[in-house]
């Protein structure tokens, strides 16, 4: 007999009735936190050839997913980071490089009162450690492309770090332009680094 754990979906607030089985237990599947109806909603992002085989992005950036990205950030419903923590472990859960995310800044920290990125990690159990800090409470939010391109260095090394002749792995929520992964990797590159591949949930 199949035993039933009643949980709603962290979307919709549907009812979930999700069997528990010997899978659950023996696997690192995690329960779903969300219904196949949100689920579908998202669209999975299919790069083009042309694009950097570098830069990994899961999810398009569609009204699904810009409505997400609203409420976890914006509206720090905090919960909403184990939606994706399934997919996220599956793509990270094997890297052999340093997964270092973008962090924010000291003052953008206080007022969101949460680092979204680390969150997310945490909640798909991937280890990271913080090689970069923030040097600006800019944000590119409402920049145009043109501005995001010519923004100032974003970034910095943390001191005492060894960075040289390792390989690292940045995690972002969303790539638009690319200006912020590009500033990411220049600080980490200019202070030694062998090589610097990204991982984002959504591709702008």
């Amino acid at each position: 007999m199949k035993r039933y754990e009643t949980r709603n979906c962290l979307l919709c607030n549907s009812s979930l009735n999700e069997p528990i089985t010997w899978k659950f237990f023996l696997t690192n599947t995690f329960p779903k936190t969300i219904c196949l109806e949100c689920e579908q909603k998202f669209e999975l992002y299919n790069p083009s050839q042309q694009e950097e085989q570098c830069i990994i992005s899961l999810y398009k950036y569609n009204d699904m997913m810009k409505d997400f990205i609203h409420r976890y950030k914006f509206m720090h419903d905090v919960i909403l980071a184990k939606v994706f923590r399934q997919q996220i472990n599956e793509h990270l859960a094997k890297t052999k490089a340093i997964i270092v995310p973008i962090p924010i800044h000291p003052e953008k920290l206080k007022e969101r009162t949460f680092a979204h990125i680390d969150i997310l990690l945490k909640e798909a159990n991937i280890p990271f450690q913080h090689y970069l800090e923030k040097i600006t409470t800019d944000t590119q939010v409402g920049k145009t492309r043109q501005q995001r391109i010519n923004s100032s260095q974003l970034f910095r090394t943390s001191e005492n770090v060894d960075i040289k002749g390792k390989e690292f792995l940045l995690v972002d929520d969303i790539y638009t332009t690319g200006t912020t992964i590009l500033h990411a990797k220049t600080a980490l590159f200019k202070a030694g680094a062998k090589r610097v591949t990204a991982f984002t949930l959504v591709r702008g």
